[in-house]
């Protein structure tokens, strides 16, 4: 029997808005050390010899590194609906199966994924049309971050085996630790060893490495929580047919979420490198006023799998709409914020007053849209911790293939707003998938668990374990 902790008591019983609050703040200054760390990354590279080009670079090829990162992240995404749902069952013996897979899952296929983008990446970069400083500068930096893609995969797995069971605290320590780590070794790896931009790799990877093996250390060796043991390593069909089964179409959903965003920008770099930077800094920007409803999403994931576990329904209905209302407000006060913080946020990565003009502009018009992301990632945080990824796969990659890229063709095809018709083409297609979002919602259809105590699956991973 899963000994219930005070997380898992005030997720079960207590306050629902201050359950939220308490798990999404580590998951906040976790997200936000993160995109700092992102931030400044930005920043040491910008100081290179072509500083324009080597922003432009590293931005262009997130959505690279993000698609091979997909199916990993959806793997994981499983591993918090599972878990939280047999943690609400008071289930330990199923809950530390599902994350031995997940850690033994996550680190080969990290190491197959890696492998693939060393030998073809670069290849692909060019495909998409980098050339010249780009495609250098983005190469140095992505086929380090490939080979180092375990150290990143691994930690996502304690992260989501850590948050099913409602600790975030632990998560966020470690991550930002790590991310303390790689804001000081960039400029030692950067200038000092004069390693340019393989520099900001090789510091983002052996940062996340030490955390990763921080992690296991706790996840293995320590009684605070779920503690796998070694022998839930070990292949098992049918634990890892539940977690994809799962996890599949989140990580589909990633994937193609990830091509799109490639291919946004392509449509980004069609209007020069000077937009892509543009472009990449807004967002880093917009990423750090996002922090509180990515945290209330993930927090919401954990508060609705185990309600729904321990047969909570209302509770888990009640979760997301207060998560909704926490998110709106939050964000309707950093949108407004940003407005007229902006120009002086944009001018700290940049000296062209056209990559100013352009970000500045982009940063007011998405920060006034930002409510709307609030009860985006509410509807998306409720369906993956029910474990409907289905729903979820399909909300994240309609917003982006059936709305957001239709709706850059048409204004920049047929209105005189440029690169400007990307920015209301996101605005747009925020508002039209919330609407969507809360159909889906309302339609009830998540509220169906993914497990149960009678699955053959539950039955065999407890005769197992008392083998």
């Amino acid at each position: 029997m899963l000994k219930v902790n005070r997380n898992q008591q005030m997720i079960l019983q207590g306050n629902i808005r201050k359950a939220l609050i308490a798990l999404a703040l580590p998951v906040v200054l976790g997200n936000a050390i993160q995109t700092l760390y992102q931030v400044a990354d930005m920043y040491w590279v910008s100081r290179l010899a072509d500083g324009d080009s080597a922003v432009a670079a590293i931005n262009f090829v997130w959505p690279m590194i993000f698609v091979t990162m997909a199916f990993g992240i959806g793997m994981n995404i499983a591993g918090t609906s599972i878990v939280s749902q047999f943690v609400g069952m008071k289930n330990e013996n199923a809950a530390k199966k599902v994350a031995g897979q997940l850690v033994s899952f996550s680190f080969l296929f990290s190491l197959a994924l890696g492998l693939v983008g060393v030998m073809w990446g670069r290849d692909i970069l060019a495909l998409m049309g980098a050339d010249g400083a780009m495609l250098d500068y983005g190469w140095q930096f992505i086929s380090i971050i490939f080979a180092g893609m375990p150290t990143m995969f691994v930690f996502f797995a304690f992260q989501s085996i850590k948050q099913g069971q409602g600790d975030t605290l632990t998560p966020m320590l470690l991550g930002g630790g790590s991310v303390l780590l790689n804001i000081i070794l960039d400029p030692i790896f950067m200038f000092t060893l004069d390693m340019g931009m393989a520099g900001a790799a090789w510091a983002t990877v052996v940062s996340r490495a030490l955390a990763t093996v921080a992690g296991m250390y706790l996840l293995f060796f320590t009684n605070n929580g779920i503690r796998p043991q070694f022998g839930d390593l070990r292949f098992n069909p049918k634990v890892l047919k539940t977690i994809i089964r799962v996890g599949l179409p989140a990580g589909v959903g990633h994937s193609v979420e990830g091509f799109g965003f490639m291919l946004l920008n392509v449509f980004v770099l069609s209007f020069g490198s000077v937009t892509i930077a543009a472009f990449g800094i807004g967002n880093k920007m917009n990423s750090l006023v996002l922090m509180p409803a990515m945290g209330l999403g993930a927090a919401l994931a954990a508060v609705v799998g185990q309600n729904l576990g321990a047969d909570q329904v209302d509770r888990a209905v009640q979760a997301v709409k207060e998560s909704i209302k926490l998110s709106v407000a939050l964000l309707a006060v950093g949108g407004l914020a940003l407005f007229p913080l902006a120009p002086m946020l944009v001018g700290i990565f940049t000296d062209s007053q056209v990559v100013l003009d352009q970000g500045v502009y982009y940063l007011r018009l998405i920060g006034l849209s930002l409510p709307l992301m609030g009860v985006f990632q509410s509807f998306v945080g409720a369906f993956q911790g029910a474990g409907h990824t289905v729903k979820a796969m399909l909300i994240t990659t309609g917003r982006l293939w059936a709305l957001r890229i239709p709706l850059v063709l048409l204004l920049k095809n047929f209105t005189p707003l440029a690169e400007r018709s990307v920015w209301f083409a996101m605005v747009g297609s925020n508002l039209i998938i919330c609407i969507v979002a809360f159909a889906v919602f309302a339609q009830g259809g998540w509220k169906q668990k993914v497990v149960s105590r009678e699955e053959d699956y539950t039955e065999e991973l407890e005769v197992s374990v008392a083998k």
